[in-house]
């Protein structure tokens, strides 16, 4: 079901990623799977410089609804492939129009910036360089669209 209603923001607290016309190859494969969600819900990245830098950015740009704010977190809720696709299924149905995926600075959220959040999600056990994380997070997000359309891409296990 083509789905432009939903935007999907993949930000970051840091220095500004490779472009996707770059040689990086971390960038070229954000790039790719964001495009291949292009047919479900709109992609974008955006970095910024602190976490008050990025909720300033969400409080300016409020849709209709409140922006779905999840904060990439260690401390946060590890949902399998399957678990994140429903969670993303529930947003799309109740009409959410803005998502937004964060990955924090390299010190971690504030309290107040956990506080803020939606959902706070892990990726699991292990530390993630952000560019790593930005490319596994892409992925689950595409996973989750494939899952939610029955698509082969996700086998199941």
């Amino acid at each position: 079901m083509y789905r432009h209603s939903m935007q999907i923001v993949l930000a970051h607290i840091g220095p500004k990623p490779a472009s996707r016309d770059s040689r990086d190859p971390h960038a070229q494969l954000v790039a790719m799977y964001l495009e291949r969600c292009s047919p479900f819900a709109r992609c974008d990245e955006q970095s910024f410089r602190t976490e008050d830098a990025l909720f300033d950015w969400i409080d300016r740009h409020q849709r209709r609804t409140p922006a779905v704010t999840v904060l990439l977190d260690s401390r946060g809720r590890p949902l399998t492939s399957e678990a994140f696709a429903e969670w993303l299924g529930r947003q799309r149905d109740t009409s959410i129009q803005q998502l937004v995926f964060a990955i924090g600075p390299a010190d971690g959220w504030s309290d107040s910036s956990r506080k803020r959040a939606t959902l706070l999600l892990s990726l699991g056990p292990m530390t993630l360089a952000h560019a790593l994380a930005r490319v596994v997070l892409a992925e689950q997000i595409y996973r989750a669209f494939a899952i939610l359309t029955g698509h082969p891409y996700h086998s199941g296990h």
